[in-house]
């Protein structure tokens, strides 16, 4: 996979950009890891400001929900320049109704960027549903930036276009097409759709309820992690039913990583559920976008209006009109 940007070259001459880590989903467990993306970060040259709960654990949670919004509404008040989620899990859903919505539209107007993953899309989905405003989908600190080793350098990039105000776009190259499955549409044009989705799970949880944005003319992107291509079509058909695939002008797959095949799939697979779904839509899908439960991502505004164009297996999503 490779994206089509230039690396930020601004160094850090214009000063340590100041990044908020806090946890709203999952506990943090991976303590190690935590600690190794806060060095990361601070080696990067950014002063990092950790909440007073992102090592909270009340259950399976980093805290319990007021616990968790209190996080969300101090990274919100923080000024900081990124508020980055520690990790994702499960959290966010069910505090949705209590969040202050305008509070997080004003940190974003002054300059804050919410970036996360994973559990983040149900906040990233309500927030643009509630405000209009834009988040970013990306990385995590543990998952990405505190691996062992050293972080996937497309993503760094990335993460530093956003720090810097140069991320303009994304590329990718589209998988070949195997002799069996439809070629690929040669050239694809669509200007000005709207750029949402995120986690495919929590995507559909959000289904009848006042936290999923109505996106007509929209680019939606999914991915998802340890689900079986059968639990991912029936999702799609929910989404489908919903009327929501309908009105997408196109249909972005991420990655959908770790899962198992069966003996009693019989040749069922995630291209068989590609090649169904292009069946039930008339808007272009396309695959391999380089984003998901991977460490190879690309940082995507959730809410913004972009521009897709594919020329041949060359696809480019752009957003550079947007600043």
């Amino acid at each position: 996979m490779s994206s089509d940007h230039a690396p930020c070259d601004c160094g850090h001459s214009h000063g340590p950009k100041h990044i908020y880590i806090y946890s709203p989903s999952s506990a943090v467990r991976e303590k190690a890891a935590f600690r190794r993306g806060i060095k990361r970060l601070q080696a990067l040259g950014h002063e990092v400001e950790i909440d007073p709960d992102a090592l909270a654990s009340h259950t399976r949670f980093a805290g319990d929900d007021a616990t968790r919004l209190a996080a969300i509404h101090r990274a919100a008040a923080s000024g900081a320049d990124v508020a980055l989620i520690s990790r994702g899990g499960y959290g966010l859903t069910r505090i949705l109704p209590a969040i202050d919505y305008a509070s997080v539209a004003r940190a974003i107007d002054r300059g804050t960027q919410f970036v996360g993953i994973s559990d983040f899309t149900a906040f990233q989905n309500a927030v643009l549903a509630q405000t209009g405003a834009v988040t970013w989908a990306g990385p995590a600190l543990t998952a990405d930036f505190g691996v062992e080793g050293t972080p996937d350098d497309i993503m760094e990039a990335c993460f530093d276009d956003l720090l810097c105000g140069h991320g303009e776009g994304a590329g990718w190259r589209l998988p070949r097409p195997k002799a069996t499955e439809p070629a690929l549409p040669l050239e694809v044009d669509i200007p000005a759709g709207r750029l949402w989705g995120g986690n495919l799970t929590v995507l559909t949880s959000l289904v009848g309820t006042p936290y999923l944005p109505r996106v007509p003319g929209g680019i939606l992107f999914i991915e998802d992690v340890n689900e079986h291509p059968y639990r991912i079509e029936r999702m799609l058909t929910q989404l489908l039913h919903a009327g929501v695939l309908a009105q997408q002008k196109a249909v972005l797959l991420g990655q959908f990583t770790q899962f198992k095949l069966a003996a009693h799939d019989k040749g069922f697979k995630l291209q068989t559920v590609v090649d169904w779904l292009r069946q039930q839509i008339t808007a272009p899908v396309l695959t391999g976008l380089p984003y998901g439960h991977v460490a190879t991502k690309v940082l995507l505004p959730v809410g913004a209006q972009v521009d897709l164009s594919v020329q041949g297996r060359d696809a480019l999503l752009y957003w550079g009109h947007a600043h």
